[in-house]
């Protein structure tokens, strides 16, 4: 079997394979506390180097596009509902417009109807008298033709 001395002290057998492991886990600790170590001296050092009052300028800045980016979608909303209103107006005046049009032609067409029935009334007045005095002529003219073939019959040789 293996024998080896450290500080002093003979190890053999399975007491120098413990001592190897506790020896190698040793450094492998001291190792990681190393690099631990070493990244955070490097972090430290990054941290110390950031620029505060940059990445504020930074920040004061992005606020203030966002700060007229939002002035701007607001003046687009207003200018928006402006349009949408203007818009309304002009809707309700050109149907206000349409309604007094139509309701002029309703108007019109009525005054047309009316006087369509009044003179159609007058037309059909005028041929009643005018049937009465062709009635009233006929029967004249037809008593004198019956008085005047009546007198022809009476005396044939008077005329």
């Amino acid at each position: 079997m293996a024998e080896f001395e450290f500080a002093g002290m003979t190890f053999r057998g399975g007491k120098a394979v413990v001592l190897i492991t506790a020896l190698s886990t040793l450094g492998g600790g001291a190792w990681a506390a190393f690099e631990f170590y070493k990244d955070y001296m490097d972090m430290k050092e990054i941290v110390q180097n950031i620029d505060v009052g940059e990445i504020e300028a930074r920040n004061n800045v992005i606020e203030t596009k966002l700060e007229e980016a939002i002035d701007y979608t607001r003046d687009i909303k207003n200018s928006l509902k402006d349009d949408i209103i203007r818009i309304e107006r002009i809707t309700e005046s050109t149907s206000n417009r349409m309604k007094d049009v139509q309701d002029d032609i309703d108007q019109r067409l009525r005054e047309v109807s009316d006087l369509s029935r009044e003179t159609e009334k007058d037309v059909r007045d005028s041929l009643r008298d005018l049937e009465d005095r062709v009635d009233v002529k006929m029967e004249k003219l037809d008593e004198e033709l019956r008085d005047t073939l009546q007198k022809a019959l009476d005396n044939p040789l008077s005329d």
